[in-house]
């Protein structure tokens, strides 16, 4: 009887004594549950949207020297985009055939977007001990972005690991690697990553640029005798990228063209967002440089939004690429850290759909143009915030180049310590003089 009573005892779950150990308890098995529920269940699922199809087909036509760069752009199905760089990267993927190769990619992608999440919460100081751990988790495989990307069999997870590596790299001063990791993503997605050459170029770090456009330059000399219509992509396919399309694009132009905006209020839009995030910028470059995590997060995620709404091209599962910037929002003086940031994520994060039966028209408009929205929302909350830290620095008098415009309570370790009030009121409120 003793026997058994100890062995339910190692059998009994352990009871949360913190409410850190029950938040933990709480969402550990809500994210691993939904990580199985996206990769094996929904990714495995046949969806009409397939962008592994025309990658693998690319990839068996490189291996067999046959033409890459045929695709026909009067479709709507998902074309295949990739440089010769890109092409040849990719190309082990039809090794195997098509069914174990494609489960293989999606295996990949989720490795690395978790693993991109560890890198993250190292990167903030959280262990994998912490309630950031599972709630970073279960954010990111609860979203559309993560969803899409794993059901439509996309690369993004492997470019997300790329763009938090290359993060890290710049953090830590290792110009050259930082510089290879965006190359490799430059050398397979074209320019979807390419922005974030701003950041070595505000912070000095040339060498960065050596080999960011050095590898991509070298792997397309490489693919050349490989590619049997290697001009094909120059003549044929890059156009195609230039120009901008009427659907499913939550680009301002995207949305612009499928509504029938007038293009001189298209272009006033993207002007006046695209003028507001260069002051956003400019603010964070002047005064918040020194503070390198929020400084290079924040930019991350601002010039990456912009790109995606002012550029020609923005799809809603590209929003993977801004969770370094809503990571900041355990930072004091992260621009996240109030409700209008939070409805902007949810426009592009949001896995729910819009579309409704009984207001079809109303519920397509919410659902079109919700990441539109969303992208837009994040810009002005930035400016927002930033601005406002401002304006206020400058009422105060306190402006100063390279010195952060947080007020004190943001850095309560730094502040000057107050003297409590005397009994008859005159050293209330007063800051206390240093001593010596």
């Amino acid at each position: 009887m003793y026997r058994a009573r100890v062995f339910l005892r190692q059998l009994e779950p352990r009871t949360a004594r913190t409410t850190s150990e029950v938040l933990n308890f709480a969402l550990w098995p809500f994210a691993v549950l939904t990580v199985l529920n996206r990769v094996i269940i929904k990714a495995v699922n046949y969806n009409i949207t397939d962008d592994f199809k025309p990658v693998y087909n690319a990839s068996l036509a490189f291996l067999n020297h046959k033409p890459v760069y045929g695709a026909n752009f009067d479709s709507v199905d998902p074309h295949y985009l990739y440089p010769p760089s890109g092409t040849l990267l990719i190309s082990p993927l039809a090794v195997i055939d098509p069914e174990k190769s494609r489960w293989c990619f999606i295996l990949l992608n989720a490795a690395a977007i978790i693993l991109a999440g560890y890198l993250l919460l190292r990167l903030f100081k959280f262990s994998v001990r912490s309630v950031a751990a599972p709630a970073l988790l279960l954010a990111m495989f609860a979203s559309e972005t993560v969803t899409n990307t794993l059901v439509f069999t996309n690369v993004n997870g492997c470019l997300l690991l790329a763009e938090v590596g290359f993060i890290h790299l710049i953090l830590q001063r290792k110009d050259l690697w930082a510089g290879v990791v965006l190359g490799l993503t430059i050398s397979i997605k074209g320019p979807l990553l390419a922005p974030l050459l701003f950041i070595p170029l505000v912070r000095g770090q040339w060498k960065v640029f050596l080999t960011a456009l050095g590898v991509p330059v070298a792997l397309n000399l490489m693919a050349w005798p490989f590619i049997v219509d290697y001009k094909q992509f120059w003549t044929h396919t890059l156009p195609y990228l230039t120009e901008s399309r009427d659907y499913f694009n939550s680009a301002i132009v995207g949305n612009a063209g499928y509504y029938g905006v007038a293009d001189w209020l298209t272009w006033t839009i993207r002007i006046a967002m695209g003028l507001m995030v260069l002051a956003t910028l400019w603010i964070l470059y002047r005064y918040y440089r020194d503070d390198e995590v929020f400084f290079v997060c924040t930019i991350t995620g601002l010039v990456l939004t912009a790109t995606l709404l002012l550029g020609s091209l923005g799809q809603m599962y590209y929003s993977m690429f801004l969770f370094p910037m809503l990571m900041t929002v355990v930072l004091r003086n992260s621009v996240m850290r109030n409700w209008p940031a939070w409805v902007a994520v949810f426009g592009f994060m949001s896995y729910d759909k819009w579309l409704s039966d009984q207001w079809q028209s109303f519920g397509r408009t919410l659902e079109y143009l919700r990441t539109t929205f969303g992208w837009g929302l994040l810009l002005i909350v930035a400016f927002c915030v930033l601005g406002e830290r401002y304006l206020a620095a400058r009422r105060a008098g306190t402006l100063e180049p390279g010195k952060s415009l947080d007020p004190a309570w943001m850095h309560p370790e730094t502040a000057a310590p107050v003297v409590p009030a005397s009994r008859n009121g005159h050293t209330r409120d007063t800051i206390a003089e240093p001593v010596g």
